[in-house]
């Protein structure tokens, strides 16, 4: 039986370490999971997700059928594969929950989300952070002598790079609405 030597401070792995190589792999999902429009349904939706630890990066909640009175809730969270699909399991589950549909692995979908920015400064910095919401299509929708409410519409990494550069430029608050997300195509 021949032994296999490695050398201190090898990178080679163990044949004996049988641990799933893509086990650690966090990945983000956009769930949407339709509900009934009735009290107490977000906070079973949201409890589920506190009660196990889970983390939620986004949530958005709205009414899209008045008739049927459900709500739309988008969540966007992170985990590995298998605490993935352990979240729609258990979403599915809770018994005012018609639907969860995982945007991410379904195929493609358009997000966005709308962010507020206020961002005070005069002088340079000011002819600056209006010169770049031009670039970023965002809107002005605030004016004062000493600051500006800008409207931005996009992709969560759109407006968080528009954060980073208004930053400096004296970006005082930030109010975000949270992803809102559909699959494209016709279904």
């Amino acid at each position: 039986m021949n032994a296999l030597k490695i050398k201190k401070g090898s990178s080679r792995k163990s044949a004996y370490d049988l641990r799933d190589p893509n086990a650690d792999i966090v990945e983000t999902h956009t769930l949407a999971v339709i509900v009934d429009n009735e009290p107490g349904v977000l906070a079973r939706v949201i409890g589920l997700f506190s009660g196990r630890g889970y983390n939620i990066d986004s949530l958005t909640v709205a009414e899209v059928d008045h008739t049927g009175h459900q709500s739309r809730i988008t969540i966007v969270t992170g985990g590995t594969p298998a605490v993935i699909e352990q979240i729609k399991a258990q979403l599915g589950r809770i018994v005012p929950v018609h639907r969860v549909h995982d945007l991410t692995v379904e195929g493609q979908s358009v997000e966005r989300e709308l962010a507020l920015m206020k961002v005070a400064g005069a002088g340079e910095k000011r002819v600056e952070a209006l010169r770049l919401a031009d670039i970023f299509r965002a809107n002005a929708v605030d004016s004062t002598l000493e600051s500006f409410v800008f409207e931005i519409t996009g992709t969560p990494e759109k407006i968080d790079a528009f954060a980073d550069l208004m930053r400096p430029l004296g970006l005082v608050e930030i109010a975000r609405t949270g992803v809102a997300a559909l699959s494209r195509g016709a279904t």
